[in-house]
């Protein structure tokens, strides 16, 4: 703080002790230290030290010009806090005695040129006038302030000078500021991690769920295969009323003895639907189209026991009812006798797995289908024919091949599988024909069908036949009856626009395999690959 004492020199004038001015009055003297050396530039008159405040001039002549022999203290004769140089350089605390007090301070020269005002006073000019305002309150501020103490907020320390206090309570504040930026540092990086940690265990959780999905989807969530569902299904249809107690022990014992012979009941299975569609075609064809239908094949419909996962089994039970009225397969004796229930397919495939064909689809079952609701493909289908010494090709339509995600070229592949054959060179070639080849099994994502025929219309496109497992035997029976109308066989046909799915593959058995052919078949499994088209 700055401060001055203005003590009477028996009745001369008072004189500035930094420039060596003298003034009329202590008024004017006060007014010409404000305007000129506190709002001015303060410099030493022995050295080049400037910018520092007159406290600091008067302790700076005092200790660096010692040697000139011009004694100067301060101007108050308090005891003074630190003095702390603006440049830091150095802090040292000045004591005033008594004697101090009473003695006539020595004027310090005003440098030469420095600017005073007419007789001593300051100019009146429009910038003392501006600056005038800001004057008021530096008094304010350097007025003596003799007996006060200022006390901490944030401690017990006690100040004499409100400046040290202000730069004492700036210390408190930075330390606190910095602690709480490194305290909400960490709370922001614990809170960031604790955010990823449950991301991450809910996206495990998510995955674990999707997964769980997947296996029930597929049937290999532990949850039963065939005879179980079947039992389920029962249980509810006696709960529902829909079948008495005795008539659920009756069907369970015989679902006992069926599945204990490795047979299939025949509730789902029609015959003689081929023969049907024959007769129908040969009275119902228009002019000019033609049909191409497969040997005699049973229909197998989905049951309680393999709804929603079973439509694979009952396409090869499907291929199976065709190729056992073949004389080229039956001679071998490879096929069953019977026709395999759905626990006896899975076995058949695991047979298969087990002599080495297809070990990659085997894995990804980890070797084992019965007592699952597993769902199989094509290559599970490939795998039991070669197994039973079959010829089998898998052509795969891996993308469309025409407009709409259509796919032309399984049609026209379809229709040239069963027309071939018939290719006698007869000049008016019949326009039904009932060939001797079986049906074609047909596999897309979720589902498969068995393709039993080909229509190609007047204007050259071309439908095939499908029978669909999911279509119930009440359903199917209707074929057979003469006085269904024909709307009812549309059921069974497939225009290029009802196919879009992305992929589609085909199985078809084209004869029998000798020994060497088998063992060349089961090593070429091993890097399994199909016939693309295209």
């Amino acid at each position: 703080m700055l401060q001055a004492d203005f003590s009477l020199i028996s009745s001369a004038m008072p004189v500035c002790d930094i420039c060596s001015e003298q003034l009329a009055c202590d008024s004017e003297l006060k007014t010409h230290l404000l305007l000129t050396h506190l709002e001015g530039e303060v410099k030493c008159p022995l050295c080049p030290l400037s910018s520092v405040s007159y406290d600091e001039l008067n302790f700076h002549i005092n200790t660096a010009h010692s040697e000139t022999g011009s004694q100067h203290t301060p101007a108050t004769g308090e005891t003074g806090p630190e003095c702390e140089l603006e440049t830091g350089a150095c802090s040292s605390t000045v004591s005033q005695s008594s004697e101090t007090h009473d003695e006539v301070k020595k004027p310090i020269r005003r440098p030469a040129g420095e600017p005073s005002g007419h007789d001593g006073k300051p100019e009146n000019t429009q910038e003392n006038k501006m600056m005038e305002p800001y004057a008021s309150k530096q008094r304010r501020l350097t007025s003596p302030s003799k007996g006060r103490a200022f006390s901490c907020p944030l401690c017990n320390l006690v100040c004499t000078d409100c400046f040290v206090l202000q730069e004492h309570v700036e210390l408190h504040l930075d330390c606190s500021l910095s602690g709480d930026f490194y305290g909400d540092l960490q709370f922001a990086q614990q809170l960031q991690e604790e955010d990823e940690h449950q991301r991450k265990d809910e996206e495990a959780k998510r995955e674990a769920e999707e997964f769980r999905q997947l296996q029930r989807q597929f049937g290999l969530d532990n949850g039963g295969g065939y005879r179980k569902q079947m039992e389920r299904s029962m249980e509810r249809a006696v709960s529902q009323g829909r079948m008495t107690l005795a008539e659920f022990y009756m069907k369970r014992i015989e679902m006992t003895e069926t599945l204990a012979a490795g047979l299939d009941d025949g509730q789902t299975r029609t015959t003689g639907l081929l023969s049907a569609l024959y007769n129908f075609y040969q009275h119902e064809i228009q002019d000019g189209a033609r049909v191409w239908l497969c040997s005699e094949a049973d229909h197998f419909s989905s049951s309680d026991g393999d709804r929603g996962w079973g439509c694979g089994y009952r396409n090869f039970q499907m291929l199976l009812s065709s190729l056992q009225r073949l004389e080229q397969y039956t001679m071998l004796h490879t096929l069953p006798d019977s026709f395999p229930s759905i626990p006896r397919v899975q076995a058949l495939i695991e047979a298969a797995w087990s002599e080495g064909i297809d070990p990659q689809g085997a894995s990804q079952f980890n070797g084992r289908l019965k007592g699952t609701r597993a769902w199989i493909g094509a290559t599970e289908i490939y795998a039991i024919f070669t197994s039973l010494q079959l010829r089998a090709r898998i052509i795969d339509f891996h993308q469309p091949t025409g407009p709409g995600n259509t796919h032309p070229r399984l049609f026209q592949w379809a229709k040239n599988y069963f027309s071939h054959p018939s290719s006698t060179g007869a000049r008016l070639p019949p326009r039904v024909v009932k060939t001797n080849l079986p049906p074609i099994y047909l596999q897309h994502q979720g589902h498969s069908r068995s393709i039993v025929g080909v229509e190609q219309r007047r204007n050259g496109s071309i439908c095939i036949l499908v029978f669909d497992p999911g279509c119930s035997p009440a359903e199917m029976r209707k074929f057979l009856d003469l006085n269904t109308s024909s709307s009812h066989f549309n059921r069974l046909r497939r225009f290029p626009t009802h196919l879009k799915h992305q992929q589609y593959q085909v199985v078809v058995v084209e004869g029998v395999l000798s020994e060497e052919e088998k063992q060349e078949r089961l090593i070429n499994s091993r890097t399994f690959h199909a016939e693309k088209i295209p």
